[in-house]
C-alpha cells in the first residue's frame, strides 16, 4: 500500500470546502478540488471514496455535534418536573437557540454547505431532521403540562411540525444571509418570542 503525503488529507478537504461553496454538491469537480490541493483524483478517491464521501468528511462532524448539542439541550428540559418546565420554558429555550447559534457561528462553512448546498447528498434533509427532534420534544412538553389544545385533538404532531418548520428555517436564514453573529442573535431572539407568542395561543386558547 502507498504511504499517503502528510498535509495531503488536510489540504482536499479544504479546497473541496471551497469548491463545494463556490458551486454546491452537485456542480463540485473532483479535478478543480485535486488540481488546486496539488494531488490527483485518484488520491481523493483513496482517501474519501468518492463525492459524497468527501463532502461527507466535511460536515459530518458537525452535523453530529450539532445534533447532540440539540437532544441534549432538550433531555436537560425535560428532566424538570411540571411546574418548572412552564416557568422556565421560554427562558430555556431562548438561551438554547442561543448555544445552537453561537455553534453554527463556529462552523459557518459547515453549515452554510448543509443548508445551501447539500442537495443530492445524505445530508440534503438537515433541516427537516432538526425539526423532526423539535416537534417530537414540543409535543411530548404539551402531553406533560396538560395543554388542552392536545387532549382535546386540536393540535397535532403534523400541526406542530408545520410550525416548527416555519420557525427552523427562519432561524436558519441568517446562514443563508450571510449575517454577521450580532445581528443573528438578535434576529433569532426577535423570531423566538414571536413563535413563542403564537405558541402560547395554543398553549392558552382562552387568552384569546
Amino acid at each position: 500500500m502507498a504511504k499517503q503525503i502528510e498535509g495531503v488529507y488536510e489540504r482536499v478537504l479544504e479546497c473541496a470546502k471551497e469548491e463545494f461553496l463556490l458551486n454546491g454538491y452537485k456542480d463540485a469537480s473532483l479535478r478543480t478540488i485535486a488540481k488546486n490541493a496539488g494531488t490527483s483524483t485518484g488520491s481523493i478517491y483513496t482517501r474519501f471514496g468518492d463525492k459524497q464521501g468527501l463532502f461527507k468528511a466535511i460536515v459530518e462532524p458537525v452535523v453530529q455535534e450539532m445534533r447532540s448539542r440539540f437532544v441534549q439541550v432538550q433531555e436537560d428540559f425535560h428532566e424538570m418536573d411540571e411546574e418548572q418546565q412552564m416557568a422556565d420554558m421560554k427562558s430555556y429555550s431562548a438561551e438554547g437557540m442561543r448555544g445552537i447559534v453561537i455553534f453554527m457561528y463556529e462552523h459557518f462553512d459547515e453549515f452554510y454547505l448543509l443548508l445551501d448546498a447539500s442537495y443530492g447528498t445524505e445530508f440534503q434533509n438537515f433541516v427537516d431532521e432538526m425539526v423532526d427532534i423539535e416537534v417530537s420534544y414540543t409535543y411530548k412538553y404539551m402531553e406533560t403540562i396538560g395543554c388542552e389544545s392536545v387532549k382535546s385533538g386540536l393540535v397535532t404532531e403534523d400541526f406542530i411540525h408545520i410550525v416548527t418548520t416555519a420557525y427552523f428555517n427562519g432561524v436558519f436564514e441568517i446562514i443563508r444571509h450571510k449575517m454577521d453573529m450580532d445581528a443573528a442573535l438578535r434576529y433569532v431572539d426577535m423570531l423566538g418570542k414571536y413563535h413563542i407568542a403564537g405558541f402560547d395561543t395554543i398553549f392558552s386558547p382562552e387568552k384569546y
